[in-house]
């Protein structure tokens, strides 16, 4: 079954969607905008009003110093004071005061705690403004020189501050109505116009991906989702098409192997057929000979009126065929039988290959056939032991010598040489049996280790030795064959496993 697309109800749903990250990231970006914008509109507002003061405060100085001057002027000290008190109180100045060019307190008039704390300006006299900490809080003072004196007002600045806060109060309002309001829009907006439509195709392909045929793409939203739901669309029918013929492949690729499967099956049986049918050939040839011998000689034996000497001539026939005939089934029953099969369950122990050779030598010494051929080895000094054991390794030589010694007497006249070569070669030892005779023709060396295949004369082999050789040193692990390479003679390899 296809894997389905994970829903948006399962763990990923659990993952902030997309509107809720461009949500979060418009809202971090308005914060980032209008948090530094409020500060400025409020110290904006601030400085704006602390301005208007300040001007308000240098007009009601100079206002205040011509009214001063004037009533200095008629020297009457009542009107003085008159004009002071009538320029404090809770729309004007906290506190006034006049000083001569000396530094003297002509008049004053205003609260008493911030008049104890005004001190005459320094010298020389003129127009300013400063910002100063009053008993009542901050105050701006403003100073007017006059032709004879000098006027100082003092003005509560406070109240500014005070007067400011509704404004920018409003200001924060209005800006925080109006971020939510855009968030809230921008909500609705992402959920009508990208996020139902993209939920609407995530459900569509999960549909898909669970086996429906066809992808239903939703029709609103924006055109970029439209156009990217038009080509989901195509891109499923094209899969569904290529998995329509992968899925014909699969079938057809079954079909196939099944084929292949009954035809393997067939050709193995073919080829046991063929191995017993060749085996069935060459048990009739070797033994029909010498039982055809034998049922001739029991006729004539039976019919009676021979010789004493004929009709023991006749058995000892008799006997020698009857011999050949079980050397012939011993040898099979040897080829037939693994070579782990043996009567005890013991492990094999392996062999020196160096004392073998010797054994080998020796044997072929009394033999007639190697009167004449010079026999030559060539081994390492320390060669590592072998898997087979000694008895089968000396049985399997000493047939491959035999062999090379009837070639050899087959082409030179048993004139010839006899080369017994082992060498280690890796982790496996080499070792082979190579002569100068006549050599293997190319359409029997494929054949050679089956059973019943030779090449000596009818009656001089049974065709059952290298096979039973090859039974042997494959039951080992290793391996024999004929070398192709050898231009003149025959030479067979074998390669054990060395033994640590």
């Amino acid at each position: 079954m296809a894997p389905s697309l994970p829903h948006i109800g399962s763990s990923e749903g659990l993952k902030p969607g997309l509107r809720v990250q461009i949500i979060l990231a418009l809202a971090g970006l308005m914060l980032l905008a209008n948090v530094p914008l409020f500060f400025a509109l409020a110290s904006v507002t601030r400085a704006t009003l602390l301005s208007a003061r300040t001007d308000a405060a240098r007009s009601l100085g100079r206002a205040v110093a011509a009214h001063v001057g004037d009533a200095m002027s008629s020297g009457d000290r009542a009107a003085l004071r008159r004009t002071l008190e009538s320029h404090v109180g809770e729309n004007g100045a906290l506190a006034l005061a006049v000083y001569d060019r000396e530094g003297k307190l002509e008049a004053s008039a205003g609260d008493p705690s911030e008049l104890a704390v005004m001190r005459p300006p320094p010298q020389p006299y003129g127009e300013s403004t400063a910002t100063v900490r009053g008993t009542t809080g901050r105050a701006l003072e403003v100073t007017v020189s006059h032709d004879d004196s000098v006027v100082v007002a003092r003005l509560r600045t406070d109240e500014d501050a005070d007067r400011a806060a509704p404004l920018v109060r409003l200001v924060a309002l209005y800006m925080t109505t109006f971020a939510l309001a855009l968030l809230v829009f921008a909500y609705f907006s992402l959920t009508r116009l990208i996020v139902r439509p993209v939920e609407a195709l995530v459900r569509a392909a999960d549909r898909v991906a669970s086996g429906a045929r066809v992808l239903e793409v939703p029709r609103g939203g924006a055109r970029e989702l439209t156009d990217l739901g038009a080509s989901v669309s195509a891109m499923t029918t094209r899969l569904i098409a290529e998995e329509g013929r992968l899925r014909a492949k699969v079938a057809e690729l079954t079909q196939t192997t099944q084929r292949l499967t009954e035809a393997r099956a067939h050709l193995a049986r073919s080829e046991r057929l063929a191995s017993v049918g060749r085996l069935a050939a060459g048990i009739g040839h070797e033994i029909g000979n010498p039982i055809a011998a034998i049922m001739g000689m029991q006729e004539l034996l039976l019919e009676g009126d021979l010789p004493e000497e004929t009709e023991r001539d006749f058995l000892v026939r008799m006997k020698k065929e009857t011999e050949r005939i079980h050397s012939i089934l011993r040898d099979l029953l040897d080829f037939a039988r693994p070579e782990q099969a043996s009567a005890s369950s013991a492990k094999p122990e392996p062999s020196d290959v160096r004392p073998v050779l010797d054994d080998v030598v020796a044997l072929l010494s009394p033999q007639k056939s190697f009167k004449e051929i010079a026999v030559v080895v060539d081994a390492d000094v320390a060669l590592p032991r072998v898997t087979l054991p000694a008895s089968r390794l000396t049985q399997v030589l000493l047939n491959l010598a035999l062999n090379a010694g009837d070639a050899i007497a087959t082409a030179n006249r048993g004139v010839g040489t006899l080369r017994i070569e082992a060498h280690t070669k890796g982790t496996l030892v080499e070792i082979s049996v190579a002569d100068d005779g006549p050599g293997i023709a190319a359409e029997v060396r494929d054949r050679l280790f089956e059973p019943f295949v030779t090449t000596k004369d009818v009656g001089e082999g049974t065709g059952l030795g290298l096979a039973v050789c090859r039974g042997i040193v494959e039951g080992a692990g290793g391996e024999i064959f004929v070398d192709p390479d050898t231009s003149t003679g025959a030479r067979f390899v074998l390669r054990l496993p060395a033994v640590a």
